[in-house]
């Protein structure tokens, strides 16, 4: 795993001197990692409760590459190379994400735009495979897709069931009815995990697998990530991060994420709805903005605006006033951020799993 590194100045560094260490004598790292529900207030208790799972995602999935590659070696026997994706938000960014800096092709269908759902249907269905993933089990816009490319396999003569592989919470309507259709395989995620925190989960797992990604690389660098995030420590990335999205004084509420050759593509759409759907709650919260190197908001100077670069192991980079620079491997930067986000709801003072 590429070793992660974390530099802040101006505002960024006043926040980590004046948490982190109450953070640390808190036990807050720990406490995360032993899912204690309390961390968030009375409150968020019964949510944060079922919502948890993501801590632990490295070490639960640990057998899922295993599976997924006997999957896709059967997929190959039978003339099958080409993966498409039907799931919405957190069921097709993470995969995005995973697939594109990997380098391998995997074609999204988050959309029920007609001209793209006729594009994805076009293209290779003879040797198409399709991921239909859903949380919930009951995702309108994805089931949609379902449909329709069931429709086009069996117009073309494909036995459609042969093709469909669902991820799916257990015990979902979508889980339910695909055991009764007969499809190829049906994944169960982990139900203790909200969607925006389910990279690491079957969700980001298996389609991104399928299309090629090494995700037992992925799952290693995650789990070496958490073995240091679950520390009670003042170098604790994760505690440094969390520190600077939610407790800047004034509150620096607009966060803007740029990529400065990370070689992690995409990975600031993925924070973005981590952090937005995470931390806008109760009126407060923060403002995720995605952003070009040099781009307006990461020169302006604003005073409500905090810059976070993603950087490269080696990178030699300068950092302006109020910015901060965070290096890592995508599996461990997956797991930093969640951590990050998660405490920072603590430090703002809401429920960072409270839907949506």
């Amino acid at each position: 795993m590429a070793s992660m590194s974390f530099v802040a100045t101006g505002a960024a560094l006043a926040a980590v001197e004046k948490h982190v260490d109450a953070l640390v004598a808190d036990s807050v790292a720990s406490r995360l990692f032993a899912k204690d529900a309390t961390l968030w207030g009375p409150e968020a208790e019964a949510e944060s409760a079922i919502r948890l799972g993501w801590v632990e995602a490295a070490e639960v999935s640990e057998d899922l590459p295993e599976e997924i590659a006997a999957l896709k070696a059967e997929l190959a026997a039978d003339g099958i190379d080409h993966i498409v994706l039907c799931g919405m938000g957190g069921s097709s960014l993470a995969p995005e994400v995973i697939t594109a800096t990997a380098g391998v092709e995997l074609t999204v269908l988050d959309s029920t735009d007609p001209t793209q759902v006729r594009a994805a249907v076009s293209d290779r269905l003879e040797r198409t495979a399709v991921v239909v993933s859903s949380k919930s089990g009951s995702t309108l816009e994805t089931d949609s897709q379902r449909r329709i490319f069931e429709a086009e396999f069996t117009a073309a003569g494909i036995d459609a069931a042969s093709r469909i592989i669902i991820v799916t919470d257990p015990g979902s309507p979508l889980d339910a009815a695909s055991r009764e259709a007969g499809y190829r395989r049906i994944f169960n995620a982990d139900p203790n995990v909200g969607g925006r925190y389910s990279a690491l989960t079957a969700f980001g797992l298996v389609p991104s697998g399928l299309a090629g990604a090494d995700v037992a690389g992925l799952l290693d660098d995650a789990d070496l990530a958490s073995e240091i995030l679950r520390e009670d420590a003042r170098e604790n990335i994760g505690l440094h991060l969390a520190a600077v999205l939610g407790g800047t004084h004034p509150l620096r509420n607009k966060i803007v994420i740029v990529d400065e050759g990370s070689g992690i593509v995409g990975f600031a759409d993925w924070a973005e709805q981590l952090i937005a759907e995470s931390t806008g709650k109760l009126g407060t919260g923060v403002l995720p903005v995605v952003a070009a190197p040099n781009s307006p908001e990461t020169t302006s100077g604003a005073a409500d605006v905090l810059v976070v670069r993603l950087v490269s192991e080696d990178a030699d980079i300068e950092l302006a006033e109020n910015e901060v620079a965070i290096s890592g491997s995508l599996g461990a930067q997956m797991m930093v951020w969640e951590f990050a986000t998660a405490v920072a709801g603590r430090l703002l003072g809401i429920n960072p799993f409270d839907q949506p």
